[in-house]
């Protein structure tokens, strides 16, 4: 599966994964067949990575989703998007969400005015983030600003460039996420 650790790598032809859609070593065209609680358990290590998140983490997370009225796989991908480090990669201030994480850490970002540097804070509908005025100069946010338009930014997200601010539209919807997953696997794995 193409999770994008590479930032700008894996959008261009030198994509290891595209290159080559198998694992490494000798063995590793020739592989058997999955159990149902291995589909399950690689699904969840799929999302919980490409999310990077803890195991604990993501536990908790998934608690909460299911407390929440509705469906709990949406639940589950709503909260994990609303989380600032992922809202910060996806408005394009980083280049992946590890870099998100770090500038989110080091206080890079404003919530509604205030600082945050909690990168599990779950944003809300009518939030603004913007760049500290401290940050606002940093040679990789301003590089990762150019990628934008190749990334693109989701349709719950508005972004202005020059001012270097996100607001956030909406809720984000199970449509509203790119990155091909199975939440119902997920669901099924803790369910047990």
């Amino acid at each position: 599966m193409k999770l994008f650790f590479k930032s700008d790598r894996c959008y261009t032809d030198k994509c290891s994964f595209d290159r080559r859609g198998y694992g490494p070593g000798q063995h590793g065209q020739s592989r058997s067949k999955a159990s149902e609680y291995s589909i399950q358990l690689r699904e969840k290590q799929k999302v919980k990575r490409a999310y990077g998140l803890m195991e604990s983490q993501f536990k908790n997370t998934y608690k909460r989703a299911e407390r929440i009225k509705g469906i709990t796989g949406d639940n589950l991908i709503s909260l994990l998007e609303r989380r600032l480090d992922n809202v910060t990669y996806r408005l394009g201030f980083a280049g992946n969400r590890r870099e998100a994480r770090i500038m989110v850490t080091h206080g890079a970002f404003k919530v509604n005015g205030r600082k945050v540097n909690i990168c599990s804070y779950q944003v809300k509908s009518n939030d603004v983030i913007e760049v500290s005025e401290k940050r606002s100069k940093h040679p990789a946010l301003l590089e990762n600003l150019k990628t934008v338009e190749r990334r693109g930014v989701p349709e719950w997200l508005s972004i202005d460039k020059e001012a270097l601010k996100g607001t956030i539209l909406r809720d984000p919807k199970r449509d509203d996420v790119t990155m091909p997953m199975n939440e119902q696997l997920i669901v099924e794995l803790y369910s047990k």
